[in-house]
């Protein structure tokens, strides 16, 4: 038998965790795990929906914010046709391949080949030719058809019924999802391509000017990890990050922050390097004439957004990286003719690992490579030892999720499980 958590239907647990986590902060995880619709069951591995797939057992398999958003009720009601339950969490994975299989691009992967996966569940995982626009051109992020198919619905791996999740000792993936582990790199860091690739995605999408101010909002992982990329493929002039505790501060300076400002003092530390004029409205906070070039928002709520609203430039652009929550004043979106950029998941094709010689930036001959071939170098090259900051195996899921909802103020970074692990 397989063991996995199984996130499954229950109106009263899921209202019950939304009401815990938002109004009692301090109980954010005890409400998701003792009121999330969360289960650990023996259930037998997931079958193969057809040719080209394959069972994947994760050797490690991270918790995501998106993971968090989910259990505790805090994920927008906009995600619910778009997934299919119940359905076993985690699209941050390494793992094993149980049986050969055969990559898009003639490469074939022996059984017990280590693979990372991208998690998105496009066109080619659910056997629909021709593919959709975004599939066609490569931006599997942008697929038109995560309904349909020979699948359940499901946005992504972990979000999807019939493919299984990283949280269990066994799912399946589609050959177009795989990305080959090179044998020197350690599962600690391969667990982190994926939330890297994501990371270099929105770097991309950001479309950083040289020379320009960059503000990155929020210093979990998601931030930590958008400032690795910001550093390694684009040429921005000036980087401040805002983190809220002290390990994050240390970190942001370790990945290459020129400057750390504390959310109380995002405002002021950004007027004060770039010069703006501070405004005061008569009620609600108060608000730059000037700013950053480019804002980025990887705490994903009211505050977050509002304060890359509230200091970046007209003109600028605001990237709106973590999973969105909380209703915020869009008046300086309109008044400033700022550009709001959304950015999820990754592009770019199976198969690109190997960068082209001397590979420049985003914004240099490398820019056809995928965001998983960049992920590979950062994973190999940045100093990610001690990230994996918790490794826990299933039988202890409530600790790990505990864990989690708390890491920031723990000096944790990302907790993962071990699903090899019997307790």
């Amino acid at each position: 038998m397989s063991r996995g958590l199984q996130l499954y239907r229950s109106v009263p647990r899921y209202a019950a965790a939304r009401v815990l986590s938002s109004r009692v902060p301090a109980l954010a995880g005890a409400a998701a795990t003792a009121a999330a619709p969360l289960r650990l069951v023996d259930d037998g591995d997931p079958p193969l929906p057809g040719p080209g797939w394959v069972t994947v057992r994760p050797t490690l398999a991270g918790i995501c914010g998106s993971d968090l958003a989910t259990v505790t009720g805090q994920s927008s009601f906009y995600f619910s046709p778009l997934v299919s339950m119940p359905f076993t969490p985690g699209h941050e994975i390494v793992g094993t391949l149980q049986s050969a299989v055969a990559l898009a691009d003639g490469r074939e992967l022996a059984a017990g080949s280590r693979v990372v996966i991208d998690p998105v569940l496009g066109c080619a995982a659910r056997g629909l030719t021709p593919p959709c626009a975004g599939c066609a051109a490569g931006t599997t992020s942008r697929c038109d058809r995560v309904t349909v198919g020979h699948l359940a619905p499901g946005l992504q791996t972990g979000f999807c019924r019939d493919t299984g999740g990283g949280w269990s000792r066994a799912l399946v993936a589609h050959h177009s999802q795989l990305h080959p582990v090179p044998d020197g790199l350690p599962d600690e860091r391969a667990v982190l391509v994926e939330p890297l690739a994501t990371a270099v995605h929105t770097a991309g999408r950001a479309r950083v000017a040289p020379g320009d101010r960059v503000l990155v909002v929020g210093a979990g992982a998601v931030g930590l990890f958008t400032l690795l990329a910001l550093r390694a493929y684009t040429r921005a002039g000036h980087i401040t990050v805002v983190a809220k505790h002290r390990a994050q501060v240390e970190l942001a300076r370790r990945f290459g922050a020129d400057e750390v400002l504390s959310p109380s003092d995002a405002l002021g530390g950004v007027r004060r390097a770039t010069r703006a004029l501070r405004a005061e409205p008569e009620f609600g906070g108060p608000f730059l004439l000037g700013g950053v070039d480019v804002a980025i928002d990887c705490a994903g709520n009211a505050s977050s957004l509002s304060t890359a609203l509230r200091v970046t430039r007209a003109g600028g652009r605001v990237v709106l990286s973590g999973v969105p929550s909380g209703a915020v004043d869009l008046t300086p979106l309109w008044y400033r003719e700022l550009e709001l950029v959304g950015t999820y998941a990754t592009s770019g094709r199976a198969g690109d690992e190997v960068a082209p010689a001397g590979a420049a930036g985003l914004d240099g001959p490398a820019g056809a490579r995928s965001d998983f071939g960049r992920a590979f170098e950062l994973a190999a090259s940045a100093p990610l030892d001690g990230v994996v900051s918790a490794v826990y195996p299933l039988a202890r899921w409530r600790e790990a999720l505990d864990h989690a909802l708390s890491a920031g103020r723990l000096g944790a970074v990302k907790i993962a499980f071990d699903p090899s692990v019997a307790a």
